[in-house]
């Protein structure tokens, strides 16, 4: 039987951040943790807290339902940090959920949830079914390979998406989902300047250490063109005519010049 406090902690993710696991929570991470939508965009500052909120998220979904929460991160390395976040957030509750199975990056808690954190390649993801929870971290970076081979793992469940990320170039299904994703997914854009946890000082260090274009991605959240460009984005589209009929059938110029 769930005590009031557990009841109470199991209703609101928010009070189990900051009552069970001892959080300060910044006003948008309260937000972004009370989101309803199944779709949840996190394009937020580098330390901003966004990697906590997932792990929060994570954590409290296995631990309060019976949930398979499946995390997909660029590297090995990643994942596994992830991974140790989500373990050392559990081990901080004051009853920890006792694990059936535990290894570097996956366990199984005495309810029957799972939590899988693994590095973006096709031959370790494919197989997965019936997520409750599909998390993309540092997702700008995970190819568009993997979005396609594990998305169709939560349409059957109904699951949850999260991907949490700072831009890398205006490409990808993250750049897409962001841009031209619609009303299905909930975005959330905190650049430094609105995180308590990066000064004023640390900021403008940054920005005299930092490449412009590094600093407004790295730091501001700005979707801008690749490294590898040949040509500016704002060029390419100040060439095209959009008033000229294509030769071959309809075009999508105008509407992707719209979002860019």
């Amino acid at each position: 039987m769930l005590l009031l406090e557990d009841l109470t902690h199991a209703l609101d993710v928010v009070a189990f951040a900051e009552d069970a696991l001892g959080f300060t929570l910044d006003p948008w991470q309260r937000d972004a943790l009370r989101s309803g939508s199944r779709r949840l965009l996190l394009n937020c500052s580098r330390q901003s807290g966004k990697t906590i909120v997932a792990a929060i998220r994570a954590l409290h979904r296995a631990t309060f339902t019976v949930a398979k929460v499946v995390v997909v991160s660029p590297s090995e390395r990643q994942s596994k940090e992830f991974y140790r976040l989500t373990r050392e957030l559990a081990d901080r509750l004051p009853t920890p959920p006792r694990m059936i199975e535990d290894n570097a990056t996956a366990c199984t808690l005495a309810n029957g949830s799972r939590l899988i954190s693994l590095p973006s390649s096709e031959a370790t993801i494919r197989g997965l079914a019936g997520v409750d929870e599909l998390i993309f971290d540092e997702a700008s970076r995970v190819q568009d390979v993997m979005f396609t081979a594990t998305r169709p793992m939560v349409s059957a469940s109904r699951g949850s998406i999260v991907a949490l990320s700072t831009p890398a170039g205006k490409r990808g299904w993250w750049y897409s989902a962001w841009a031209d994703g619609g009303d299905r997914w909930d975005r959330v854009e905190i650049p430094a300047t609105r995180s308590p946890r990066i000064s004023a000082v640390e900021l403008a260090e940054a920005q005299e250490d930092l490449p412009p274009w590094e600093f407004e991605q790295e730091f501001m959240c700005v979707f801008g063109d690749t490294i590898d460009s040949v040509f500016r984005s704002d060029d390419i589209f100040a060439a095209i005519d959009t008033t000229i009929t294509p030769l071959f059938g309809a075009t999508r110029v105008a509407e992707i010049h719209a979002r860019a």
